[in-house]
């Protein structure tokens, strides 16, 4: 039974963010067909922050109205809402109309703020329902939400969505092209017969199919919810107050048939073994800890902190800190990042750390790591060691120690916060989501209206010697 609790609480968490993810790996194959080209990410951004409003309702109404909200309700209906959003998106994804005097994917909009409403408002109700069991689970659960970014990943490579090569294309004899470049095999100021351009591959399977794929995950993650939501209580230690180790054939006893109940059994145990309970089982029934307003302050702190790196400024700037380099070192970042959050949940399961000044040193760290992506994205299109194997390793690594380590910060401030109460759990999700918010603000001007970061062709811009 507990392995079974381990694998459906990770299959619930991969349903937390999964189908949002799934639309952003999605994008090098959606920009080809929507109107808005390559500026959709770009409104993709306003739309997951208006889906804020989804766990700030519910923030509230935990803070001012407790116990009004159904948490199980709220989930079934987030979730069946996050099936029928994935299952519409299929086939009215590129579907489009005037609207503003001017094409746009209206259909696709309306569709992916339904996914981002129900991926925002699993950060203040997943986590918390998983406060219900031990807290052994709450790291399956971490896995299972790391694993939602690699899922969607996994079969967008599969698709060979984005996949690109720079192909040599024939100028024709009446047309001279010069420039101050060199392009190919040609000098600066010739004729050029060629120049190169990106050629993405065609996908190996449809978009509908993809989007099917996402619905029947997400109906996955559903059904480990109605499980785990019935599992007997029993499983949840910590309010367990019979030792596992001494649930013995002796501790089951008839009630006698004179006390006028029905026959049945107990399962109190016998006489002198309440107490006896092995170290195991006294850690599988934690106390409760509470923790200093400051302490909790300083937590929420670095889970902001961390959430807004991680979800809102290094995202946006992914694509300018590896492109520059190769079209592989961007794929292999992407992966490989994904991979390392369910890996570092993983290593904090059997590797855990609660102490304060550990996990602010390994956030510093991730944070420097952040900074030298956040480097070459600005130095974008022309980085060091730009169009060298070395500066392909380097951001890869970069990259991949950059989530891993965040990631583990994240995961065992969750498990601290779990030995507080629920309610804590409540305000980690919220905070998480203030992370997101605030850097996504912060990066979308800089972006999208000021330009302080440069693109250039992979296949056609050549740096200067």
């Amino acid at each position: 039974m507990a392995l079974l609790t381990h694998v459906l609480a990770c299959i619930f968490g991969i349903g937390s963010w999964m189908s949002i993810n799934g639309v952003w790996v999605e994008l090098p194959v959606l920009v080809n067909v929507l109107p808005e080209g390559w500026y959709l990410p770009s409104y993709l951004i306003i739309i997951i922050q208006l889906a804020n409003v989804g766990p700030l309702f519910i923030t509230l109404m935990h803070k001012w109205k407790p116990g009004l909200l159904s948490e199980v309700l709220v989930i079934c209906v987030v979730v069946s809402t996050g099936v029928v959003a994935c299952f519409l998106l299929a086939f009215l994804w590129h579907y489009t109309m005037d609207f503003g005097g001017a094409r746009h994917s209206v259909a696709f909009f309306i569709l992916t703020f339904c996914l981002s409403l129900v991926d925002c408002t699993s950060s203040v109700t997943f986590l918390p329902f998983m406060g219900r069991f031990h807290p052994r689970y709450i790291t399956s659960y971490f896995i299972g939400e790391g694993l939602s970014g690699l899922v969607p990943a996994l079969f967008a490579l599969a698709q060979g969505a984005g996949i690109s090569s720079c192909v040599e294309v024939a100028i024709p004899s009446n047309h001279t092209h010069r420039s101050n470049a060199t392009l190919g095999n040609v000098s600066a100021g010739d004729p050029v017969p060629f120049r190169l351009e990106t050629r993405y591959s065609p996908a190996n399977f449809s978009s509908l199919v993809f989007f099917l794929i996402l619905s029947g995950l997400m109906f996955s993650c559903l059904v480990a919810f109605f499980f785990l939501n019935r599992l007997p209580r029993v499983w949840d230690l910590s309010e367990q107050k019979l030792c596992a180790s001494e649930i013995t054939l002796h501790s089951i006893r008839k009630i006698p048939a004179d006390g006028g109940l029905k026959e049945g059994f107990t399962n109190f145990p016998v006489e002198g073994k309440a107490e006896s309970c092995s170290k195991e089982d006294e850690e599988g029934a934690p106390e409760k800890v509470v923790y200093s307003w400051t302490t909790l302050a300083f937590m929420y702190v670095l889970i902001t902190w961390c959430s807004s790196l991680m979800y809102g400024i290094l995202p946006s700037v992914q694509s300018y800190s590896c492109l520059p380099y190769s079209n592989l070192a961007y794929h292999l970042s992407t992966t490989l990042g994904a991979m390392a959050v369910p890996l570092a949940c993983s290593i904090s399961t059997f590797l855990p750390s609660r102490s304060l000044a550990f996990l602010s040193v390994l956030a510093a760290t991730g944070t420097a790591f952040g900074a030298y992506n956040m480097g070459m994205a600005t130095l974008s299109p022309c980085p060091p060691l730009n169009h060298s194997e070395w500066g392909d390793a380097l951001i890869v690594i970069s990259w991949v120690l950059f989530n891993g380590t965040l990631a583990y910060v994240k995961v065992m401030l969750g498990v601290i916060l779990r030995g507080h109460s629920q309610s804590a759990l409540v305000w980690y999700g919220a905070m998480e989501q203030l992370g997101g918010l605030i850097g996504a603000v912060i990066m979308f001007p800089l972006v999208n209206v000021y330009s302080v970061f440069k693109s250039a062709d992979y296949c056609s811009f050549r740096c200067p010697a």
